[in-house]
């Protein structure tokens, strides 16, 4: 086997996509992005393959196949274009990659995500709504195909690296708690009265980490810090009485884990992605990754707190679908995405996202998880819900 990666990165025009392109870049004798895809950002997906000259190039829009074709070849780069949803699922499956990112926002990553698992790949996961609507089958899938999954996820990296081993069993290796830290968001410490006329913009406005609208909204809300509690339960076989929150604003401590010694054991660096990306691509061994060395002694103290429930209550939402079981998560998370959406575009209050998720889930009662059919149904039933509550409320 080559002892350089092929390294397909999927969601390549996206946050996570474009940092993980510049590690890749960092060292050409260990990796090359083989695979990139995008949904629609045609322009943006040709300057990527102009710059990386990947093999194949997907644009998720299947209608935009041609348009692809064309300007890869009036940009002078020679390699193969490919459109739709079974495309990039193909790709993940093929062998023009042995190693796959997987950033594409929200559910529609999820098929993508399954495919790459049971073809055996080292998965770099960073789309974690597919664990949260998926966990046992992403499990079951990774088994089958006998891969290995990284989490990318800064806070699920941090405990990755805490942790003598990859998904252990926590009472075996002595490990009394997992702990995430937050950020609490640009809204920390704020009242829901200070909240009732929050635009999207001040939404997006993340105090130390340049995300994507949709996941800087969850930021806002504390649901993505939510999403990652249910995360963690399936990466390391954690209870959810053993993941707990704690809110750090300084975001330089990125999860602890707790032992039954006493010990605790964190993971510090300065918040940029490429340190969780450059870790997993090169795991177990360790590659420069770009990012400037952690003065402690230039941020002095560093703060931690309990998160607010009351306030924002998605991270407690999230808690309750997490210990619902079943599909309760899949539903918080459709639920969520519809949401997020219409607050983006003004049609809902930033305060009524935590309400129409709450709707949805007492609404739909979870269900088992039995396979994806089901499970894509179920996701569905949960987003017509959603956008029938949020027309009845107009």
């Amino acid at each position: 086997m080559s002892s350089i990666r092929h390294i397909a990165v999927l969601g390549a025009t996206g946050s996570i996509g474009g940092n993980t392109l510049n590690v890749i870049a960092r060292h050409p004798e260990r990796f090359r992005a083989s695979v990139l895809t995008a949904h629609r950002q045609v322009d943006a997906l040709v300057a990527l393959c102009v710059q990386h000259r990947p093999a194949l190039a997907v644009i998720g829009d299947s209608t935009l196949e041609g348009e692809l074709g064309r300007k890869l070849a009036a940009a002078g780069v020679r390699c193969d274009a490919a459109a739709g949803h079974d495309a990039i699922t193909a790709a993940v499956s093929g062998d023009l990659c042995d190693t796959v990112v997987a950033a594409i926002v929200g559910a529609a990553g999820l098929d993508s995500t399954l495919a790459a698992a049971r073809s055996g790949k080292r998965l770099l996961l960073a789309n974690k709504e597919s664990i949260v609507m998926a966990g046992p089958l992403l499990l079951a899938a990774l088994q089958e195909g006998g891969g290995e999954l990284i989490p990318v996820d800064s806070e699920h990296n941090a405990i990755f690296q805490c942790l003598p081993g990859g998904r252990p069993d926590l009472g075996k290796s002595g490990v009394r708690r997992l702990i995430l830290t937050a950020s609490g968001g640009p809204f920390r410490g704020r009242t829901r009265a200070e909240l009732s006329a929050i635009t999207p913009d001040q939404a997006c406005k993340h105090p130390n980490w340049v995300m994507g609208r949709k996941i800087s909204v969850d930021s806002a809300t504390l649901m993505n810090k939510g999403l990652e509690v249910i995360e963690a339960h399936h990466l390391f076989n954690a209870p959810a009485e053993t993941i707990e929150v704690l809110v750090h604003p300084q975001s330089l401590v990125h999860s602890l884990v707790e032992y039954v010694d006493g010990s605790v054991l964190a993971q510090l660096g300065n918040p940029d992605m490429r340190t969780a990306i450059a870790h997993a691509l090169a795991w177990p061994e360790r590659v420069d990754a770009g990012v400037a060395p952690l003065d402690l002694a230039a941020h002095a103290a560093l703060h931690f707190e309990a998160p607010d429930l009351s306030t924002f209550r998605c991270l407690a939402l999230a808690f309750q679908a997490l210990r619902a079981g079943g599909d309760a998560p899949a539903i918080l998370n459709a639920a969520n995405e519809v949401a997020v959406e219409a607050f983006l575009t003004g049609a809902l209050p930033f305060l009524s996202i935590a309400d129409v998720v709450e709707s949805v889930l007492t609404e739909l009662p979870p269900q088992a998880v039995v396979d994806v059919q089901s499970l894509t149904e179920r996701d569905r039933t949960a987003r017509e819900a959603a956008r029938r509550i949020l027309r009845n409320a107009c």
